[in-house]
């Protein structure tokens, strides 16, 4: 890395400096004539090229699916990323809280709940795979403490993990995948279904 300036980096590639504007460059100043890696996406304008670049796969997808919501730019989804996690805007978009995107700089009140609804269902891999991991297929006795844990961790209370868990499992010789589950206990509980 060659440089470091409010949000943008020029990383060093093949003798050629790209800038690529980023997160938390704060945390790369230290990181000076370091190596570095990005996961990266252009985006083409009209009237310019501009690098992305992220430090995990989920902050990029998540990136690319904001860029889908009618009236987010490239600004306005890295702004939301420098303030929240992906794991955090898995957890207010599944609780249809559009609360933390309000404190997002740029972000009004409209476009705060746009974004809410719009991702609504375009999150759940990202959540599932957090639970599901490197686990694979499990039984559903072993899987259900990693969901509730799961659900718990994206902001539902310990008793609505809990009832949507005991609601959705089925014969322990079964093979579920974390997935599978999470996904299931996701609806259930955006759906106001869950029997306590």
């Amino acid at each position: 890395m060659l440089d470091v300036r409010s949000g943008t980096v020029v990383v060093d590639v093949g003798g050629v400096g790209f800038a690529v504007e980023v997160t938390g460059t704060q945390a790369l100043a230290s990181a000076r004539g370091s190596e570095v890696f990005f996961h990266t996406m252009l985006v083409v304008r009209e009237d310019s090229l501009t690098l992305f670049g992220f430090a995990t796969r989920d902050e990029l997808d998540v990136f690319s699916i904001l860029l889908g919501v009618s009236g987010v730019g490239p600004r306005s989804a890295l702004g939301v990323l420098s303030v929240l996690s992906p794991d955090e805007i898995v957890a207010a978009v599944i609780a249809e809280d559009d609360k933390p995107f309000r404190s997002v700089s740029g972000i009004g009140p409209k476009t705060a709940k746009l974004i809410t609804v719009s991702l609504a269902g375009k999150l759940d891999s990202l959540a599932a795979e957090a639970v599901a991991g490197a686990t694979g297929r499990v039984t559903v006795s072993t899987g259900s403490a990693s969901v509730q844990a799961a659900l718990v961790g994206l902001g539902w209370s310990e008793r609505d993990a809990e009832a949507a868990v005991a609601q959705i499992t089925t014969p322990a010789d079964r093979l579920l995948s974390d997935q599978e589950l999470l996904r299931t206990a996701l609806a259930l509980l955006g759906s106001g279904g869950v029997v306590r």
